[in-house]
């Protein structure tokens, strides 16, 4: 398992590239398993907070109900309409919840949550891909690129 730290690193441009696809919607997609092992797609507003992206919102929604049991999850960034696509950014990985009231603490001043809307429930993430799909220089096809731990990043081209 890798921190989005670890893909900056190695990857700088890659990570940017990704930062700026998640940053550019509000409203994301998050894929998370049901107790049955189905799927569940739940929108969600991830940021990135103190350079790393996190899982935060209201208690009891299911989503986090589903990675309370399974922490498996990929998160979509959004993308725009065809005629205006550039990139979209996918994570996956598993999710942490996070109840130690120093390190929620940390992220609320980190995300600047006030004191009296701590009542979110908080998870980090540990990577284990991340891609990006953008069109190449001549917008005639798509290049996905993908980065794992360990692994490094790889680079597909489809025409």
């Amino acid at each position: 398992m890798a921190s989005f730290a670890d893909v900056a690193s190695e990857e700088p441009e890659f990570a940017v590239r990704v930062r700026t696809a998640f940053d550019a919607h509000a409203h994301k997609f998050l894929a998370t398993l049901r107790a049955d092992g189905s799927p569940r797609i739940s929108g969600i507003e991830m940021q990135f907070v103190a350079g790393e992206p996190w899982l935060a919102g209201m208690p009891g929604s299911v989503k986090f109900t589903d990675l309370r049991g399974d922490p498996r999850f990929a998160l979509h960034s959004g993308s725009n309409e065809p005629d205006a696509f550039d990139a979209d950014a996918k994570l996956s990985g598993r999710a942490t919840q996070v109840t130690d009231l120093d390190e929620r603490g940390r992220y609320a001043a980190a995300a600047g949550v006030p004191a009296e809307h701590m009542g979110f429930e908080l998870f980090r993430i540990d990577l284990d891909q991340v891609v990006l799909t953008a069109l190449n220089d001549e917008k005639n096809a798509l290049v996905i690129s993908s980065w794992r731990p360990g692994r490094g990043l790889t680079r597909t081209d489809r025409t």
